[in-house]
């Protein structure tokens, strides 16, 4: 089904929105959420947690990429439930080490003043991935919003795992060099 008439559905208050969004989106939203999480329970959660958000969330948004839409809405849920489960047992992995290669990029405040300079620094992180070239895009799209690994990554671009190193660590870098000039840092 077309995302626009999943998108009506929607707005009709039709159950079977639902539905036809798991059927289209289910597997996708469930490795967004595996991809942080590491627990099929736990992603599952976090996908029956979208589709709820989604359904109090559409009769005010329309959107346009429904798919995207959705993972923001997953990746919300799982990187808030692995917040919550990291703070109990503190355990490294993957999201727990692409979130810390970008501490010291981005800083993410939740006191409600912060909010305004939140959305002004999505917008230029936004534009600054535009200038990137679209492997690069890529590369650090995958690994700090899908949080994938190197070797994840360098098997789909045909890329060595050092290789892939070296391009997130050169974003990061033009990435905070992009963000001291916009005056965020």
């Amino acid at each position: 089904m077309e995302d626009s008439r999943i998108v009506d559905l929607y707005w009709e208050r039709n159950e079977d929105a639902i539905k036809e969004t798991d059927k289209k989106y289910g597997n996708y939203c469930f490795s967004c959420a595996w991809n942080i999480l590491f627990d099929r329970q736990d992603a599952q959660e976090c996908v029956n947690d979208t589709w709820l958000k989604a359904w109090n969330l559409m009769p005010d948004e329309r959107p346009s990429m429904l798919k995207y839409f959705l993972a923001k809405i997953t990746r919300g849920f799982a990187l808030n439930l692995y917040r919550k489960n990291s703070a109990e047992k503190r355990g490294s992995n993957e999201t727990e080490a692409a979130l810390s290669e970008l501490e010291n990029v981005l800083s993410g405040g939740t006191d409600p003043e912060q909010e305004m300079f939140a959305k002004d620094l999505q917008s230029a992180v936004n534009a600054f991935l535009y200038r990137l070239s679209e492997k690069e895009r890529n590369v650090f799209i995958r690994r700090y919003f899908y949080m994938e690994n190197t070797n994840e990554i360098a098997e789909k671009y045909h890329m060595t795992e050092n290789n892939v190193g070296v391009v997130l660590n050169r974003a990061r870098k033009k990435l905070r060099q992009y963000l001291l000039k916009e005056g965020y840092i």
